[in-house]
């Protein structure tokens, strides 16, 4: 069973940027499609972005043209660069993998807080 390890979260200032890392344990390969969600205080759980196998990628609105998830099968690591960041992006952010089964893989999260 592949695991799943955030990291890169932190304290920015709104307009700062942030890349976060999804290091799974097996081959990500094996993972189709790999996402990033967050949840923020009071708020449900959003999908931020989504990437498949051949590289199509899916974000929310509320993200285009600012963050970026990218995939490495070589490396078995997920990222979402995050640009421009503002308040509204604060939440604890989770990296997704969804198995041949159709089984969620979920990693622990990792806090992203952004002070204006």
């Amino acid at each position: 069973q592949v695991q799943l390890v955030e990291s890169g979260g932190g304290l920015v200032q709104a307009g700062g940027s942030l890349r976060l890392s999804c290091a799974a344990s097996g081959s990500i390969s094996r993972l189709n499609p790999m996402a990033w969600y967050r949840l923020a205080p009071g708020k449900k759980r959003e999908l931020v972005a989504r990437i498949t196998n051949t590289g199509t990628t899916t974000y929310a609105d509320s993200v285009k043209g600012r963050f970026t998830i990218s995939r490495d099968n070589a490396k078995n690591t997920v990222y979402l660069q995050m640009n421009s960041l503002e308040t509204e992006d604060t939440a604890v952010y989770y990296c997704n993998g969804r198995t041949f089964y159709g089984e969620d893989m979920w990693g622990r999260g990792t806090q992203v807080t952004v002070s204006s």
